[in-house]
């Protein structure tokens, strides 16, 4: 390793410099003019980092990997030390520090906050790229002064930045937006935390649960989900917490709830914000208790699991109209994490695209054209990665071939449009002004559920000229 004389006193502070040898233990430095050669690399560094129970390495302020652990080894890969690596050369193949690559760089953190900091990166593996987890801790002399870091990484296998067709439960990605999301995961999984995943749509949220669940400790236990959408107050009680034989009409057996059921492992309430308000005071009691009664019973069972939620509605916004119980609110708000839509995350659309297909059609090799990639880049996705997996569902049914071009995909967007904007018939006799008024009233009336005031509101008139409205047309 030839490095100057300046740099790696200033790097490495080594000690016991007499002019022409600069020893560290049982490093030894020549020095030859304005370079210094390393004739031995410490085994010592190496011993030290082999402390730790994950993949380690050494490195100092100016990038260079001086030792690294076995676990890293048997991960990662050997490393040439006598060479003195850049850590971004190692993990990225970058030829500059990850900061100035589009990265964080958890080395300029932590010389910026003085302590240890952690980032999600992706990193080079023999395996091929996979995100890590990657924590620096700093290393200070007796002065304080920052000296050396140890960089742990920890392999998250929650997500691939690769495309994927084995793991239909992993999820795939690697943009920024993507890669936080990955991120917050990895942060509250094992810290047993209740977790609200909020956002549009079709994002991914039953993936990500899973994906949280997976990173805790009760993944050995089962995940179960209560969708929660459309339940009335009798079946919800008994999905959620059992019934005995012979509680209601139609109890014909003893029914485990999903309470009973997550014990010791994950309740993953779906569309939380569709439970209505008098059932939120059961679940309340439930989360903060631990005990419940199945229905027709008179005795109190207990349960132990960890609590995820999700929601595509704004929920501080029920709160604020009465909608949404506030203490409830903050026992499933714990950790927020926020899924991106697709339109967030659009670099990550080719790999979607690749492994989708490999999912949905193991057997057929279907690819997509860069024309047809551009093309679907151009859309919206108000239906986010739901609506792009049914899309390609639907371009393999009528794609002639395996190969997905820009005039299928066009094809594919023409039927939502069909669907979406249907053209009139010939058929159809024209009608004057107030009867067109009076069947938009009433087809709003009923899509209002008969609350003429929101009707009255969304139509933007009164509620008294509503009524005369709909009286003027009877």
């Amino acid at each position: 390793m030839l490095v100057s004389v300046k740099e790696t006193l200033a790097s490495h502070e080594l000690a016991n410099y007499d002019g022409n040898v600069v020893r560290y233990g049982k490093v030894s430095v020549k020095n030859t003019g304005m370079q210094l050669i390393v004739s031995d690399l410490n085994p010592a560094l190496a011993a030290m980092l082999d402390g730790y129970e994950v993949p380690a390495i050494l490195v100092t302020a100016n990038y260079r990997v001086l030792a690294a652990n076995a676990l890293y080894e048997n991960q990662f890969g050997a490393l040439s030390l006598r060479e003195a690596p850049r850590c971004y050369q190692v993990s990225h193949g970058y030829d500059r520090p990850c900061d100035q690559a589009g990265e964080d760089c958890p080395l300029a953190l932590t010389l910026n906050s003085g302590r240890k900091e952690r980032v999600l990166h992706i990193h080079q593996t023999p395996r091929g790229r996979e995100h890590v987890d990657v924590e620096l801790v700093p290393i200070h002399d007796a002065t304080g002064t920052l000296k050396y870091f140890v960089e742990l990484l920890r392999p998250v296998n929650l997500a691939s930045p690769q495309a994927d067709d084995c793991h239909h439960h992993q999820m795939v990605g690697k943009s920024l937006a993507f890669n936080r999301l990955v991120r917050d995961i990895t942060r509250v999984g094992p810290a047993d935390a209740a977790v609200l995943l909020w956002g549009e749509s079709g994002t991914g949220k039953e993936l990500a649960a899973l994906a949280v669940h997976r990173a805790s400790a009760r993944r050995h236990k089962a995940m179960v989900t209560l969708e929660c959408a459309g339940l009335t107050e009798t079946l919800f009680e008994s999905e959620l917490f059992g019934h005995v034989k012979g509680a209601f009409t139609g109890a014909v057996n003893h029914k485990q709830g999903l309470a009973e059921a997550a014990n010791g492992g994950t309740l993953f309430l779906d569309e939380i914000g569709d439970v209505p308000l008098e059932l939120q005071v059961k679940l309340l009691r439930l989360l903060e208790t631990g005990a419940y009664r199945p229905v027709g019973s008179n005795q109190a069972l207990r349960t132990d699991f960890r609590l995820i939620c999700a929601t595509h509605k704004d929920l501080r916004t029920l709160v604020a109209e009465g909608r949404f119980r506030q203490d409830l609110y903050y026992r499933i708000n714990v950790f927020p994490i926020r899924l991106p839509t697709l339109r967030e995350r659009i670099e990550d659309l080719p790999l979607l695209v690749d492994t989708m297909l490999r999912r949905l059609y193991p057997d057929y090799g279907y690819t997509c054209t860069e024309s047809a990639l551009a093309l679907l880049r151009q859309q919206h996705f108000h239906g986010n990665v739901r609506e792009l997996r049914n899309l390609l569902a639907r371009a393999a049914v009528l794609s002639n071939t395996n190969v997905i071009d820009q005039q299928v995909i066009t094809e594919c967007l023409s039927i939502d449009s069909r669907d979406a904007h249907p053209a009139p018939t010939l058929e159809e006799p024209f009608v004057g002004l107030r009867e067109q008024e009076q069947r938009y009233l009433r087809r709003l009336l009923v899509y209002c559920g008969g609350d003429k005031e929101k009707a009255a509101a969304t139509a933007g008139i009164s509620v008294r000229s509503l009524y005369r409205k709909l009286q003027d047309g009877e």
